[in-house]
């Protein structure tokens, strides 16, 4: 069995889980658009892909398929979702295997709005969000929401262009700073579907902030769910963590997921606020705090690899230790070779 991680970027981690996975029976594939990737380091083969959103992205996939025996695609990254989304079935003719959700679960965790309503409309908490600066500006008038308000891209992923505000001026520039540094990133594409409403403002919590991995099988049964106490954060993403037993935390991970109806991992962001948990994002693939879940013995690589090839995966998702405080690690790797020797 060979796998195509697309969109690999820097999760070398997770070439590196699927290696293990495979245990020698197959290679894993790291595409990326760029060659400046640091996961194309660790794996077996490398491929620089067209842009996402370029016409030949998906024909290109689909050669690249053909030509390598690639069984089984993953995308590690929120925007080649949805196009992957869209072709699925396309590549189940070819015989890949593609672990993504359907095209509207895509949708309602890609676009934060929409994953504010999904909340509202199924009973979960999640912060005050309001996705005009007329509307955030008349609810602080109205005492409804107060200061500070996290101004953010509505289709937004990591910290790019996320900002507190403090006071009305802060609001008012960072209101258009936003605007601004989308239109000057890779989230231009999706905020061009509403320009308008491109940014959006949230009253900020305060509590302790959890991360959950909430898995499905490939049919989009439940079967686990992790919670993961984040202790520490960089540029967005969890640096330390530990795995711990939090019943109400789960059991909202759980619910929520059965209401979703995803395939494979759900990465959730939750703040518990006076015992009350709120959802504050949704992330339809690994995301970054999923290594604190494989160190608690947590191997959804391998479930991955044995679920695609008809088998019950069970005995890998299994949490063997909890409380163990792990914290993520910088080093520097040569990415010579795959830049071709220049600079350009």
């Amino acid at each position: 069995m060979n796998i195509l991680l697309t969109s690999a970027g820097r999760r070398g981690y997770l070439v590196e889980f699927f290696k293990e996975a495979l245990a020698g029976k197959g290679l894993v594939h790291a595409g990326n658009s760029s060659p400046v990737s640091p996961a194309f380091y660790y794996a077996d083969r490398q491929v620089v892909t067209p842009l996402i959103y370029d016409d030949n992205y998906i024909p290109f996939l689909k050669d690249y398929c053909r030509d390598n025996d690639i069984s089984v695609i993953v995308s590690l990254f929120d925007v080649d979702l949805m196009i992957l989304a869209r072709h699925r079935e396309e590549f189940a003719k070819e015989g890949v295997t593609v672990v993504v959700s359907a095209p509207d679960v895509i949708d309602v965790c890609n676009d934060k709005w929409k994953t504010y309503e999904f909340c509202m409309s199924n009973n979960f908490n999640a912060p005050k969000t309001y996705k005009s600066l007329a509307e955030v500006k008349k609810a602080l008038a109205l005492s409804e929401v107060s200061y500070p308000i996290m101004v953010k891209p509505r289709w937004g992923m990591g910290s790019i262009a996320v900002f507190e505000a403090d006071n009305d001026a802060e609001l008012e520039v960072f209101a258009d700073k936003v605007k601004r540094d989308i239109f000057k990133s890779y989230l231009k594409y999706e905020s061009a579907m509403d320009e308008e409403s491109c940014v959006l403002f949230q009253e900020k919590m305060k509590g302790q902030e959890y991360g959950l991995d909430v898995i499905h099988d490939l049919s989009g049964e439940h079967k686990l769910t992790v919670v993961r106490k984040k202790l520490a954060m960089r540029s967005g993403e969890t640096d330390c963590a530990a795995v711990v037993h939090e019943d109400v935390v789960e059991n909202l991970g759980t619910r929520l997921g059965a209401v979703l109806g995803h395939i494979g991992n759900l990465d959730m962001d939750v703040f518990v606020v006076g015992g009350e948990p709120y959802v504050l994002e949704l992330n339809a693939r690994f995301g970054g705090g999923y290594p604190f879940s494989h160190f608690a013995g947590v191997n959804l690589p391998k479930a991955i690899v044995k679920w695609a090839s008809g088998e019950d995966a069970d005995d890998e998702l299994v949490i063997r230790e909890y409380e163990k405080i792990a914290q993520k690690d910088i080093h520097l790797i040569d990415i010579t070779k795959f830049m071709g020797n220049t600079f350009e």
